[in-house]
This record gives C-alpha cells, sequence and structure tokens, in this order.
C-alpha cells in the first residue's frame, strides 16, 4: 500500500506557501498570481481562483482536524467577505454575472460569457457556510446556483454570448461535469436541497456519457446537445485530464447511487481510455490536448504536461483502486504519482510548477496565475490522503 505521509507533508507544505504569501491584508482576499518564490507580479484578482480558494480553506477546516486553525478560517472569511462585496457585476436585467477578474481593491476588469466564475462563488459561499451556519450565505450560494442552472437549461442571453448562425449550441462536457460537482457540494447532508435538485444530477450525467464516441473508443471534449459528433478540429478534441476528471466525478456519483454500471463505465471509459490515448509514452506524463484523428491539436500548448490533468488522474485511479482493489488501477496511480512528485513539486520553495515541457522541464515557473491557483493540488493532496487513510484502516480492520 501507497504510504500517505509523504502526501501529507506535501499537502501540508502547499497550505503553508499560500497562507504566507497569498493573503491581501489590506483589501481582502487573495493575491493570484505568485512567483516561483511567492512574490506577488501581478496585483489582478481572479473571481473563480478566489472562490476555490475560500472553498479549500473551508474544505480543509471543516474536516481536516490539523487545519482546524483560525487563520485558515479567517482567510476563508476574507476571500468570502471579498467576493460577495465585488465579485457581482451590475447589468440592467437585475444583478448580474461575477466578473472574471478584479483590480486589486475589487473593480470589474473583465467579463467572460461562461459560467465558472459563478460555479466557484456557489461552492465557496456554501462550504463556508457550513462552518459558520451562516444562513444567508448559503441562501446566496443556491441563489446563484438557480440561476446557473437557468442559463444552462433555459436561457443563455445574460451570459451575453450571441447565437451566430454558423456557430450551433454545443455540448462542452466542463459544464454538465462542473454542474454535477455543484448538485454534490450543495446537496451533502442536506435533504431537502437534495430533493430540489434530485433531477439535475441525473441531467449532468446523461450529458456527460454524451461524450463517448467512436463506437465506446474516445472521450471528445465538445459534442452536439443531441450527442452527436462535431466536424472539424473542435469536434476531434480531446482532453485526457478534463476526462479523468469526469471519471472520479462519474464514479463518485455511482458509488452514492450504488450503481455498478456506471461504475464501470466510470473507470473503463473515462479514465482508462484518456490514459491510453493521454500518456506519453516516450516522456512520461499526460498530453494536454490531442486530436482523436491524430491531427496536430491547434492548440500551442497541446504537447506540454500540466498540473492539473496529473492532479485528477492521481485522484481518478486512488479512487477507483479504493473501491474495486484491482491492482492494474494501482500500478496506474503509482506511475502517475512517481512522474507528478518527481517533477512538478519545488522542494525549495514549495508548491508545484504548472507548466512543464513535452520532456518535463519547466517551462514557466510562477505558483500561481490567472488559470492555476490554490485548488487543484491541494484537492489531490487532501482526497488522496484521504483514500490512502481510509484503505489502510479497512486493511488494519
Amino acid at each position: 500500500m501507497h504510504d500517505p505521509k509523504p502526501i501529507r507533508t506535501e499537502l501540508d507544505r502547499v497550505v503553508d506557501f499560500w497562507l504566507k504569501y497569498s493573503h491581501d491584508k489590506e483589501h481582502g482576499g487573495f493575491f493570484n498570481c505568485l512567483g516561483k518564490d511567492g512574490k506577488v507580479y501581478d496585483e489582478l484578482k481572479y473571481v473563480w481562483l478566489q472562490g476555490r480558494q475560500v472553498w479549500m480553506y473551508s474544505r480543509l477546516y471543516r474536516t481536516v482536524e490539523r487545519f482546524h486553525r483560525p487563520e485558515i478560517l479567517d482567510a476563508a472569511k476574507s476571500g468570502a467577505a471579498f467576493l460577495q462585496k465585488f465579485a457581482r457585476v451590475q447589468a440592467s436585467s437585475g444583478a448580474g454575472k461575477c466578473a472574471f477578474c478584479l483590480t486589486r481593491d475589487g473593480r470589474a476588469v473583465k467579463v467572460q460569457r461562461t459560467i465558472f466564475s459563478e460555479c466557484f462563488y456557489v461552492m465557496a459561499m456554501d462550504e463556508l457556510s457550513r462552518i459558520t451556519q451562516d444562513k444567508e450565505m448559503q441562501a446566496d450560494a443556491e441563489s446563484m446556483m438557480d440561476r446557473l442552472i437557468f442559463w444552462v437549461q433555459t436561457d443563455s442571453s445574460d451570459l451575453s454570448r450571441p447565437q451566430l448562425p454558423g456557430d450551433p449550441p454545443v455540448n462542452s462536457m466542463a459544464v454538465p461535469m462542473m454542474l454535477l460537482c455543484l448538485v454534490d457540494q450543495l446537496t451533502e447532508g442536506r435533504t431537502d436541497v437534495a430533493e430540489k435538485y434530485k433531477d439535475l444530477s441525473g441531467w449532468c450525467v446523461e450529458r456527460i456519457l454524451q461524450h463517448i464516441q467512436r463506437d465506446g473508443k474516445a472521450i471528445l471534449e465538445n459534442v452536439t446537445l443531441t450527442g452527436k459528433e462535431l466536424p472539424g478540429c473542435q469536434g476531434r478534441l480531446q482532453n485526457p485530464g478534463h476526462a479523468l476528471e469526469a471519471g472520479w466525478f462519474l464514479l463518485q456519483y455511482a458509488l452514492k447511487k450504488e450503481d455498478v454500471q456506471l461504475q464501470k463505465t466510470a473507470v473503463d471509459k473515462f479514465m482508462e481510455i484518456p490514459f491510453h490515448t493521454g500518456w506519453d509514452k516516450q516522456h512520461g506524463g499526460l498530453f494536454y490536448f490531442l486530436d482523436v484523428d491524430g491531427h496536430c491539436p491547434t492548440q500551442l500548448e497541446w504537447n506540454m504536461k500540466l498540473w492539473w490533468p496529473h492532479c485528477e488522474a492521481l485522484i481518478a485511479y486512488l479512487m477507483a483502486y479504493s473501491h474495486s482493489r484491482a491492482p492494474l488501477l494501482l500500478d496506474r496511480f503509482k506511475l502517475i504519482y512517481d512522474y507528478t512528485f518527481s517533477h512538478f513539486s519545488d522542494e525549495e520553495h514549495g508548491e508545484w510548477f504548472g507548466y512543464l515541457s513535452r520532456q518535463g522541464e519547466v517551462v514557466l515557473d510562477f505558483k500561481g496565475g490567472p488559470f492555476k491557483g490554490f485548488f487543484h493540488v491541494p484537492r489531490c493532496l487532501y482526497m488522496c490522503e484521504k483514500l490512502l487513510d481510509g484503505l489502510l484502516e479497512r486493511q488494519d480492520s
């Protein structure tokens, strides 16, 4: 069995890094753009990363005894207060969307035509409200969730994304994945909320399963709303890390529902297929993007090795092994673990590098940026620690 101690130690180092360098004591919230040694190189604050950081601090404080520390709760409260005060951008139609990024003192800089700032706002407010017992904060999370559902299922016009005649609506896997994650977050231990969103999780699972294409041999990132393959580069795109993340989302849902067939699909389709297609047999690590027909992907970073797909792969295979005890799944975990910890972790300054060349060399050495914050690394380490501890407890009993 894999020893959880190195993972525990790494999680402690990552938490300490962000506690030390990211907190804005003057204006509240967090600095997101941190160099390799923790120095702030840009004061813009990214709303989705602010939400992720609040959620992560709150989850650690609530569920892990050694993180039940006042400075962690204070940081979560600071981030949540900053979000509640500044994240929303007023619009003529009502409360409007959340901004994508803000100035240090909370003035909106940019709004994206997507739902992800709002998604992580929901996660942040719901998780912190479980600690503080703040009913208004919980209601704020549910209100935002209801708005998200309306945008996704009924009317997306508030996103200000025009529907052009040559660009038909697309089922992008990120959307049902994210909503399934939010249902899991909001319904934990709350039967009334579970009843409210009982149909949404099934809708999300159905939409995710539409991404199984090519007679069950490929997971494609984008399909039509009816589950058909799209033409061109958009339709052929594969994102191994995203598929693996969807795999453990589905497995977690299937285990709760005791759905044996969905458990098998989660592992066989959403883990094994992206691992086989995405693992670089020459240099190790997971490719970022691939083209299902073998063309060169148009994303310039397609052959780079990024931190977050490896984080999701570690969670996926350890969760799968914890359930089935199939030795192959543990072997996969060990292979990914060895690559990840030998390439991404920074022993000198702490935290992880995020962007490597295909050969595994550090290309971008910052620890935080517009798309990398306090989320994928600590969530991975937190979940792997819990899974390994659970395996060891069952082994000893």
